[in-house]
């Protein structure tokens, strides 16, 4: 696969943090200001997290 198709894979990413953050307050939570609250913390944790793992497969791929 070349670059430009493989790349398509990840524009669903966004939509799905959105998704899942909003499920998963929803569950919690029953006031939408704290589903919306809760959704953004944890789509900011999610983020943060993919951003860390893809830049430490980054640095190992270079490494190795």
């Amino acid at each position: 696969m070349t670059f430009p198709h493989a790349a398509n894979i990840y524009w669903h990413l966004p939509v799905l943090i959105v998704v899942i953050s909003l499920v998963y307050s929803a569950t919690r939570f029953e006031n939408w200001r704290s589903i919306f609250v809760e959704a953004f913390r944890w789509g900011l944790r999610m983020t943060a997290f993919l951003v860390i793992i893809a830049a430490a497969l980054t640095v190992l791929a270079y490494v190795i």
